[in-house]
């Protein structure tokens, strides 16, 4: 309903922050009263032009549909405005004494005024496709004296409730999932097969119309098994309030929600909607366990990084060739910035790495191992963002190496300071890594190891360019311009 009147605010005439939000209840909600009337539902509300125009659709499940194109936004001929306006005016439920034909169907028309705040403030347009036998869906011929309940809470204002549940949330049962109707004492007037087949899932042997749902369901938890339950779920079985629930009977999980049936101010009964979710919870907790195992396979990736790094260290210690020594450093620094990576994929569900918090560790930890000798400053501006697992391996590397040549060969074993800044442009990233050391002489850009890696990761992993260049600030010193995508 909300993108309904952004789409076309224009023609509509302006409506309330609280009555914008319920229409959006109602249409959030008004699934169940299209499908329990087996027909098509349309909101009309009044335009600028003192007319009617439709602002929103909804085709029912349990039936044909009388509109196949999309109708919002269209304008109500002149010729059926006045039993609307009469509508509008009076407060009052009326069926059209005439049929209409739309192609080759006939259709029957109620027209239903949404009360609140005191006044109707639009018409909900109630359609049946007169060629379909209405209550041939399993016989449901109950359907429609259901459905008659809800049209009149519509027209008093107590459809929907403020309290209904988010038709968004996860398992929300519809009327095909499975419907049964209650008394108000709880008792079973009226049940699917759906509804039958939801309940005998959860173990019930005897016969559910007739009897207390409560007292049927209640009996088949057994403690210690590891079912569960909501706390609601007492409220919800006695269709006390417009709540829903969720039971687990030895592996089987059904969804309820309970819609109170309102007339002249008091509780006559209830529609209990049930959805079987076995299947979407089993696939919920196969999710869980499979990010939980990506997460400790992160973890021990992140351990064995670590041990090779100890090793590398205890080799460099024992060897006597500085020129090994070097090569055994640069090895155990690129494995520790692979390490931190996956350290941090190992705390996050997702498979994307926070990488503003981590490089700015990565940062000084690099700057410091980096040189011994003289003082060197880090700054880091901007951000990058989330960045996904292989971006950010590639990336923690590329920015670890530009780091260290920018130290190592930059500053010269002279001080200085290293600062890094991100830029996001959509899906670019724009990366600068800025020192101001000795600049760029001629041959300054090296075909070292470091170099060659930074040139290759660029280009293949990160589908990116990179360029070494004077400050242009004025300033002696390089800067590197580094563009890729931020996946």
């Amino acid at each position: 309903m909300s993108n309904a009147i952004r789409e076309f605010n224009a023609p509509f005439l302006p409506v309330s922050v609280s009555c914008t939000e319920q229409l959006n209840r109602l249409v959030g909600d008004w699934q169940i009263l299209s499908d329990l009337s087996q027909g098509d539902l349309l909101l009309w509300m009044p335009n600028r032009f003192g007319g009617f125009s439709c602002a929103a659709h909804c085709r029912p499940a349990t039936g044909p549909t009388v509109h196949l194109d999309d109708v919002i936004g269209l304008e109500l001929p002149s010729t059926r405005q006045a039993l609307l306006e009469e509508v509008m005016h009076t407060g009052e439920i009326i069926e059209n004494p005439v049929h209409r034909w739309t192609g080759m169907n006939t259709v029957s028309e109620v027209l239903v005024p949404i009360h609140f705040e005191g006044r109707s403030v639009g018409v909900l347009g109630v359609e049946t496709n007169l060629a379909f036998h209405v209550g041939e869906i399993g016989g449901e011929g109950w359907f429609q004296g259901v459905a008659e309940q809800l049209r009149r809470m519509v027209a008093d204002g107590l459809f929907p409730s403020e309290v209904t549940p988010s038709a968004g949330k996860r398992g929300n049962p519809r009327v095909a999932d499975g419907a049964m109707l209650l008394d108000e004492f709880g008792v079973v007037q009226q049940a699917s097969p759906n509804a039958l087949s939801n309940i005998k899932r959860l173990g019930l042997k005897g016969a559910l119309v007739g009897g207390v749902l409560a007292e049927a369901v209640t009996p088949l938890l057994e403690p210690g098994t590891g079912d569960t339950v909501d706390e609601t779920l007492a409220v919800v079985l006695m269709g006390r309030a417009s709540w829903l629930t969720e039971i687990e009977v030895r592996g089987v999980a059904t969804t309820l929600r309970a819609l109170p049936l309102i007339e002249d101010g008091h509780r006559v009964g209830a529609l209990l909607l049930s959805r079987d979710v076995t299947d979407k919870r089993t696939r919920e907790k196969q999710l869980l366990s499979k990010d939980a195992t990506i997460r400790e396979v992160h973890h021990r990736v992140k351990n064995n990084l670590q041990t090779v790094s100890a090793l590398l260290r205890l080799q460099v210690r024992r060897s006597d060739n500085e020129v090994v020594k070097d090569a055994l450093r640069q090895a155990e620094r690129r494995i520790s910035v692979i390490s931190m990576v996956h350290e941090a994929l190992s705390k996050t569900v997702d498979e994307t790495v926070p990488f503003d918090q981590t490089f700015q560790k990565l940062l000084n930890l690099v700057a410091t191992a980096a040189t011994e000798e003289n003082t060197v400053t880090t700054e880091f501006r901007g951000g990058f963002g989330d960045l996904g697992a292989g971006t950010s391996a590639a990336l923690a590397l590329v920015l670890t190496e530009l780091v260290t040549n920018a130290v190592e060969h930059g500053l010269e074993e002279r001080d200085g300071c290293v600062v890094v800044e991100a830029q996001r442009e959509g899906e670019v990233l724009h990366i600068s890594v800025m020192d101001d050391g000795v600049g760029l002489g001629s041959g300054r850009v090296g075909q070292g190891l470091g170099t060659q890696i930074v040139q290759t990761l660029v280009n293949t992993e990160l589908g990116g360019t990179v360029e070494w260049l004077p400050r242009p600030d004025g300033v002696s010193g390089t800067v590197v311009k580094l563009t890729c995508l931020r996946r």
